[in-house]
């Protein structure tokens, strides 16, 4: 197998393979045959500058072109890509160093700086660069499934990040979500918001929706809920996948409307709220199609194309794939009917296959399947006997006008051994105080159980957050009270 030969070369040349929108406000298209030709001159770069099957290459490019093509020449060649996200600071890179030895880098030149203040050891090429784009083009390798093609690092809210290690059949197995939640079709235009070195960009930025003949929307710009609406439209985007902090703030501060054209809208990473789903459909007339996975798995479950969307349901398992819900935690109980399933870690300890794999987050599910988080392992609250999961108290403070985000932890108390603490950051136009804390926690009560209510209610400018945008809130646990 070799995803840059079976996909990207086999694809009609002419056909739109991008869409690209940069920051300084050009516009341009690649058709397959671009990405072709480019990414195998890149691969014939990275042979001779010494990079070898096997080898690791690491990536350090925004949603730009030229990261799609370091990552399908890696692809090519049977180098292994790690995508890095721009946010990393020097301390975080000098981890993925450290850990991944890449024996080459690929950088944007706007992120110089903080590359060299974490002093990488290897030869690093910046973009853009026309000149890695003029070597002669590498044929593509013969590769094995299980050989490696692909780092990504878990999100570190409990600890450090730790490298993960997909085989190339983590590629081909797009199809099976791509197919079943992304739904992604022939010349439809798919935009994954997600940033390089996010997990879920890996997968749906541009592979899942090449496998099925799709163009995908690359726009390097920062995150504008209105500007995004505004792109949706002039792009004639048919498929939107949004991490669900995205359309929170999108349904709060952008004036929502329909979108001629726009077909599809999911989500995953975590669960979305009522009130959102509810803000979407009443002015698109389209659901958020939620789904599931981890780092190491890829997708487990989503809401089908068509299927019913049920507030706060990851949806149920895709199609063959064997999970369970064991002690109240979700198991992928047979990993050999994931087809994206990981190989092992970088520090040597080789993925699980014949035996289950327990995903640390706690799941309940509905008379029909439907699955729905309720939080981390570690992140269940027992308060006075009474087990209490975090999203439903986020869901319900998000839910009050004022609030734009929350997180929710345990704090330590005398007599109940933990209280619920809930770290709020306000909607501009709203002020911390006293009595907003009081009015919060009457709204929480009356939006959920009373047991469930926040018995400490900080203020934030912000919350911790990894590099991919999930809350930290082991952090949060370090300041409790």
């Amino acid at each position: 197998m070799n995803f840059a030969r079976d996909v990207v070369d086999r694809a009609p040349s002419q056909r739109r393979a991008l869409v690209e929108l940069s920051r300084n406000g050009t516009r341009r298209e690649w058709t397959f045959g671009d990405v072709a030709d480019r990414s195998a001159r890149l691969a014939g770069t990275l042979l001779q500058r010494g990079v070898q099957r096997g080898d690791v290459v690491l990536t350090l490019i925004g949603n730009r072109p030229e990261w799609v093509l370091t990552m399908v020449a890696c692809f090519r060649i049977g180098a292994v890509a790690l995508p890095c996200n721009e946010q990393l600071r020097a301390k975080d890179l000098r981890l993925r160093l450290d850990t991944a030895d890449p024996k080459l880098i690929v950088a944007d030149e706007r992120n110089a700086a903080e590359l060299s203040a974490a002093g990488p050891a290897c030869e690093v090429l910046l973009i853009p660069d026309p000149a890695l784009l003029q070597a002669e083009p590498a044929p593509a390798a013969d590769l094995g499934p299980a050989d490696p093609c692909l780092i990504t690092f878990t999100s570190g809210t409990t600890g450090e990040a730790k490298g993960v290690v997909h085989g190339q059949r983590y590629l081909p197995g797009q199809r099976l979500q791509a197919e079943t939640w992304l739904d992604a079709r022939a010349d439809d235009l798919v935009w994954c918001t997600a940033a390089s070195g996010w997990s879920k960009s890996a997968r749906n930025v541009f592979i899942a929706p090449w496998i099925r003949g799709a163009a995908a929307l690359l726009h390097d710009a920062r995150f504008d809920p209105q500007q995004r609406l505004e792109v949706l439209a002039a792009e004639g985007v048919t498929v939107l996948c949004m991490a669900p902090t995205e359309y929170r703030v999108i349904a709060k501060r952008a004036q929502l409307a329909p979108v001629p054209g726009l077909r599809g809208l999911v989500a995953a990473g975590e669960a979305l709220n009522p009130e959102v789903l509810r803000a979407f459909r009443e002015a698109t007339g389209l659901e958020i199609r939620d789904g599931y996975g981890q780092t190491e798995t890829g997708q487990l479950t989503g809401v089908p194309a068509g299927g019913q969307v049920r507030p706060g349901s990851m949806g149920r398992p895709l199609p063959g794939v064997k999970l369970e819900i064991r002690d109240e935690q979700l198991v992928l109980a047979d990993p050999r009917t994931d087809p994206t399933f990981f190989v092992g870690y970088l520090d040597g300890t080789p993925a699980p296959e014949d035996e289950p794999w327990a995903t640390g987050d706690r799941v309940r599910a509905d008379e029909d399947g439907y699955l729905f988080f309720e939080g981390r392992t570690d992140d269940v609250i027992i308060s006075a006997g009474y087990r209490i999961g975090p999203f439903e108290v986020e869901s319900a403070l998000v839910a009050h006008d004022a609030v734009a985000e929350a997180a929710v932890i345990a704090a330590p108390d005398e007599e109940r051994g933990a209280v619920v603490r809930a770290v709020v950051v306000l909607r501009d136009g709203y002020q911390p105080s006293r009595e907003l804390a009081a009015e919060l926690q009457e709204h929480v009560k009356h939006e959920t159980a009373p047991y469930k209510y926040p018995r400490i209610v900080d203020f934030a400018a912000e919350l911790p957050k990894t590099a991919s945008g999930k809350v930290q809130r082991a952090r949060l646990r370090e300041t409790a009270r």
